[in-house]
């Protein structure tokens, strides 16, 4: 078993509490910022719209984390409507994040006319970078609790402070979820030097992220809603229904564009056979 003895709190003067699920959501931002921006300079587009659209997509994914922690919550919430707002107690659904900063970042792009396949596969690939950065806060604070085990990888919380149910040997889901999404980057990543297709990124990246998320569900011990599911595994099924069909389109019409474009590549418009980026290349 792994002994997990960190207090999940890194400073308390009086009542600021600086947590290392904040650190790592801050860094989290930072680190998918900078991976989304690397992704449009290999698209040959300006970075410009990463760095302007997150300052609308970063504030719909709070709302959006915020708005579906409620509504899955609603029992919390209900004799008292204004704790709704008290988003510094906690409570914050990560695919409610996820619908948001999607939302958001569409929104975005329509508005200022950004080419959206490029600009969708840079914000997949920051999103998933995001989160796994993220995950790491939770692995120390053990906030979402694993299922009991005895598997030789169960972790084990410790510290007095901690939010895990302490001195049980649980099964370190946030963990499991972490590993799946740099394993899906680290693919998606390797996909996009081979075949660009503008938009075929994202959606891929939509679809492993839900079949991640309906699996490492089982690893927890949150209630189900129906038929024996939680509520983020029918959210990853809503998911799937939704990005699966929009792949294939993409992928087809992606095809079709390229067996019959004669032109030169336009900026964000490269054909398959380009399959190397300058920057994400190296």
């Amino acid at each position: 078993m792994i002994d997990i003895n960190i207090d999940p709190n890194v400073v308390e003067i009086g009542n600021f509490v600086l947590a290392w699920h904040g650190i790592f959501t801050a860094l989290g931002i930072l680190a998918g910022v900078w991976l989304a921006a690397r992704v449009m300079r290999w698209y040959g587009l300006s970075d410009d719209p990463v760095y302007n659209g997150a300052l609308v997509a970063v504030p719909a994914a709070i709302v959006g984390a915020r708005i579906l922690y409620v509504l899955g919550n609603w029992s919390q919430f209900s004799g008292n409507l204004g704790r709704v707002f008290l988003i510094n107690e906690g409570g914050i659904s990560v695919w409610g994040a996820v619908v948001g900063g999607i939302l958001g970042g569409t929104l975005y792009a329509l508005r200022t006319r950004t080419p959206l396949g490029p600009f969708a596969d840079a914000a997949g690939l920051g999103l998933l970078l995001g989160l796994a950065v993220g995950r790491i806060g939770d692995i120390i604070n053990g906030e979402h609790h694993g299922a009991h085990t005895n598997v030789p990888w169960s972790v084990v919380y410790t510290h007095p402070d901690t939010l895990a149910e302490r001195g049980i040997p649980v099964h370190l889901a946030v963990g499991y979820e972490m590993v799946w999404d740099l394993v899906l980057l680290g693919f998606l990543l390797w996909f996009l030097r081979r075949v660009r297709i503008p938009g075929v990124v994202f959606w891929l990246f939509l679809v492993f992220y839900s079949i991640g998320r309906f699996w490492t569900h089982y690893f927890r011990t949150d209630g189900a809603v129906v038929l024996g599911l939680r509520e983020a595994q029918i959210i990853s099924l809503i998911g799937l229904l939704i990005s699966v069909p929009a792949l294939l389109w993409v992928w087809r019409r992606g095809i079709r564009q390229a067996r019959y474009d004669t032109r030169a590549p336009q900026p964000g418009t490269a054909r398959l056979e380009d399959t190397r980026g300058p920057e994400l290349a190296g």
